[in-house]
């Protein structure tokens, strides 16, 4: 396994892996490390791209085009080893082109860019997806980095989520890892959500719509991450139950609907892209300076 690439200025700190072209630390100038640590005693993901589904596929295949592939949840980059083709002191870019590999599994040509950049006290992940092929290609990406909960410095005192917009969506609640065709009271008030270990006993929290394209996350008054999303409609807040972090996941496309099949582009969100074009999903986390 090749050592981390790392990136930073005088604010942060990043490392990220090739495999998955996954994030594995993102340090401020203090030293303390705000993203999970991968430990398998909860989970081993630390900040997975999830492509070219987000969450799971009904008995883990998926169907295109009249034919069926397998498919695991979240889809299969996070698994693959990407190239860096950039590097420079404060960003990197790692890309996975699709080859016989990723044919046996989703039968486009593709390009898939993660580009992570710093900007003072901010960071950017960025992914772009281009269509090489010469037909329609379907496909759904998330983000789902893992933060410390509590972070660090908020020891000891309630967390929570406040949406800029301050909106209160709806809910939904996955069964059987998939989408029920009913949704939830929104458990927002105002826009504001105090996190608690017992709320992800039925898993993860999604929000399908409503959750905007910005949030805090954090203690009032003590260490607070913001974030804004650029073309990531979907939201989801997740834990092992009991695990010390959170993730935060803005999506663009979300698990199969429940008793709709296997058809990949009939997927909640998904995106159609035409022959040649390409599509740009991005986060960006502000951190305490």
């Amino acid at each position: 396994m090749s050592h981390p690439v790392r990136i930073g200025n005088e604010f942060l700190t990043i490392e990220i892996s090739a495999l998955g072209a996954e994030m594995q630390s993102l340090k401020t100038r203090d030293g303390r490390d705000w993203l999970w640590n991968g430990n398998s005693k909860y989970w081993t993901g630390r900040s997975p791209i999830l492509f070219p589904i987000v969450g799971k596929a009904a008995d883990d295949h998926v169907e295109i085009n009249g034919h069926v592939f397998p498919m695991a949840q979240h889809g299969f980059a996070r698994r693959t080893t990407f190239d860096l083709t950039a590097s420079t002191p404060n960003m990197c870019r790692f890309e996975l082109v699709a080859s016989d590999v990723t044919h046996a599994l989703y039968p486009f040509d593709f390009l898939l860019a993660l580009d992570h950049s710093v900007d003072g006290a901010k960071l950017t992940v960025a992914a772009e997806v281009e269509n090489r092929g010469q037909t329609d290609m379907p496909f759904g990406l998330g983000f789902h980095p893992a933060f410390l909960w509590p972070l660090p410095g908020g020891e000891g005192k309630p967390h929570q989520v406040t949406l800029d917009n301050g909106a209160e969506p709806a809910l939904s609640r996955l069964e059987g890892g998939l989408i029920p065709p009913t949704l939830q009271d929104s458990p927002f008030k105002d826009g504001r959500l105090t996190v608690q270990h017992s709320m992800f006993e039925a898993d993860a929290m999604i929000f399908p719509q409503g959750a905007g394209d910005g949030l805090t996350y954090g203690v009032e008054g003590g260490p607070q991450l913001h974030f804004t999303f650029e073309n990531l409609p979907n939201l989801a807040l997740w834990q092992k139950v009991g695990a010390p972090f959170l993730c935060i996941e803005p999506w663009h496309g979300m698990a199969a609907k429940a008793g709709a099949g296997l058809e990949l582009a009939a997927r909640p969100s998904t995106t159609i892209l035409a022959p040649g074009a390409k599509a740009r999903f991005a986060f960006t986390v502000e951190l305490p300076a």
